[in-house]
């Protein structure tokens, strides 16, 4: 009997977090649609939070960037050019880079250097009681806490996400000037690549980005806010980073699987 309650349990703590991550997207979708939400208080914790998000995050995404700009891009113009497919440069880009790879690192990156410090921030409110004088005083914790992040980490992902594309590109093209392996300037290569876009590239990029960002943003949250006393920011930061990872994971491959 000991064994069954264990299982079910593990399996109660698990659909649980689901239903509240669900219950927590339709939440921001519907609360954040409405203007009379976004009271000063709100607003202001959406701006501190999203210019921490994106400074905190610039430096590594620049560089994990110019990386995946020799990594990718350079390496595909050389190969491609040297097996005379260089008109095939601008899809593999686009498939790899724009749909695969800039989402996925720019969630990873957003939750090693923000996620975790929102899920340590809020871990400690709830450890110290701080949650439960807000909630004596009337205040809404989903409006007051959690919506200015989600909307925060969801623009900044986007933002981010587009700087990565864009340093990315930048250098792999630089390398390849430099190497002899690009003729092209970098408007014709720019328009190449454009090119390639497809309508559907055109809304899938950012939508991933986003519900990238949406996702890291609430798993954060709800790591958070359901510390208990025991906890230490040693036992909540891997929970928060590893359940932020499986976010991510997930959402990349459905979106990818769907579209």
């Amino acid at each position: 009997m000991r064994a069954l309650a264990a299982i079910g349990r593990a399996t109660r703590a698990r659909s649980a977090f689901m239903l509240q991550l669900a219950a927590l997207l339709w939440g921001v979708l519907r609360e954040g649609a409405w203007p009379s939400t976004w009271r000063r208080t709100v607003r202001a914790g959406f701006q501190r939070t999203l210019s921490r998000a994106i400074g905190g995050s610039l430096g590594t995404i620049a560089v994990t960037a110019v990386i995946v700009g020799l990594g990718l891009v350079f390496e595909a113009i050389y190969w491609l050019r040297t097996a005379g497919q260089e008109e095939q440069v601008g899809h593999i880009l686009v498939v790899v880079l724009f749909r695969e790879i800039a989402p996925l690192l720019v969630g990873i990156i957003l939750l090693g250097r923000s996620g975790t410090a929102s899920v340590a921030e809020l871990g400690m409110l709830k450890a110290e009681g701080e949650i439960a004088i807000l909630r004596a005083e009337g205040i809404d914790i989903f409006q007051f806490l959690v919506l200015p992040r989600a909307a925060a980490f969801a623009l900044a992902t986007f933002t981010l996400g587009v700087m990565f594309v864009a340093i990315s590109l930048l250098s792999g093209f630089v390398t390849g000037r430099l190497a002899g392996v690009v003729n092209t300037s970098i408007f014709g290569f720019l328009d190449n690549v454009l090119r390639a876009m497809s309508f559907d590239d055109l809304w899938v990029f950012p939508a991933k980005l986003l519900l990238i960002g949406l996702v890291v943003a609430l798993v954060c949250c709800i790591t958070g806010l359901a510390a208990e006393e025991t906890d230490t920011p040693s036992s909540l930061l891997p929970r928060g980073f590893t359940r932020g990872v499986t976010g991510i994971l997930t959402v990349t491959l459905l979106l990818s699987a769907i579209l």
